[in-house]
């Protein structure tokens, strides 16, 4: 009897040194995460540090988005000015560029899952500021503009706000936003892409499409359709966006440098004003106090 007491008791003796040690280790583990998290976190230049260990500067590309994203079709090779301006910041990282195919409405969930680490030519965007940084100063100044069927040009955005007119927008853009905020009364219809929203046009389904104006600029230039300006004229800013993650204060103002780099010595205007002329692109459809 005494035997059997001894020996439960050794047993009981085991149980408790084994709950404590895994006690023990799931403790340590648990500081250890919240270590790794603030030295992340304390380290503000994680994030780049990152990039550069990964040998890759993830970007997203878009179909039917020229001339910002071009794709060759016989290559799969992507060229256009926001590969540019990206391939600039890739080559200052020391790293190459690795091309992610997207959308505008799927950027936040991109960065989200970690598929991206930078968006460019992105308009600020409560909801997707809520897992997104943006950057404050803009690469480039863009206009909301109407591309209508030819010989249908619009003076003002009132004229679009009827319950007769229907609006083709992209979804999850900031076209989308502007849609439903300046034209309430009007019909929007929502598709996934660009080429989508130019059938709805051609096939006489919608009286205008919602672009910023470089974008209405380049499908006018292929004679489907006028673009126009309606008053009162409003801005678009093109900025840059980064996931909100511990550790990415210093790629921020990596960025943000590279941007007043860009705007103050006249390089990103240069480089647009290019690439439009490289495309037989007219910008004199602008106000003349228009400046991007």
């Amino acid at each position: 009897m005494t035997n059997h007491k001894q020996s439960s008791r050794w047993r009981l003796t085991i149980m408790f040194k084994i709950v404590n040690i895994l006690r023990a280790s799931i403790l340590g583990v648990g500081i250890f995460g919240m270590a790794q998290a603030g030295i992340a976190q304390d380290n503000p230049s994680a994030v780049i540090e990152e990039i550069r260990s990964s040998g890759e500067l993830k970007i997203p590309v878009m179909i039917g988005e020229e001339p910002g994203y071009i794709k060759d079709p016989a290559t799969g090779e992507w060229s256009g000015f926001y590969v540019d301006f990206l391939q600039d910041i890739a080559d200052a990282l020391g790293v190459e560029l690795e091309t992610v195919e997207t959308t505008w409405g799927n950027l936040a969930a991109d960065f989200q899952s970690n598929k991206i680490d930078i968006a460019i030519g992105v308009n600020p965007n409560p909801s997707r500021g809520l897992v997104v940084d943006y950057l404050w100063e803009p690469l480039f100044t863009d206009a909301w503009a109407v591309l209508t069927p030819d010989g249908a040009p619009v003076a003002t955005w009132a004229e679009l706000n009827t319950p007769e007119k229907t609006i083709v927008v992209q979804k999850g853009s900031t076209m989308q936003v502007v849609a439903e905020a300046l034209l309430p009364k009007a019909n929007i219809t929502v598709v996934e892409d660009r080429n989508l929203a130019i059938m709805e046009l051609q096939a006489q389904r919608a009286d205008g499409i919602l672009l910023a104006v470089f974008d209405a600029l380049q499908i006018s230039n292929l004679a489907l359709g006028d673009v126009s300006v309606p008053e009162p004229m409003l801005l678009n800013p093109a900025t840059l966006a980064v996931a909100r993650k511990p550790g990415n204060a210093g790629y921020i103002n990596f960025l943000t440098n590279w941007v007043q780099q860009q705007r103050s010595l006249g390089l990103a205007q240069g480089r647009l004003q290019k690439s439009w002329e490289d495309r037989g692109i007219d910008l004199s459809i602008l106000p003349s106090s228009f400046s991007f």
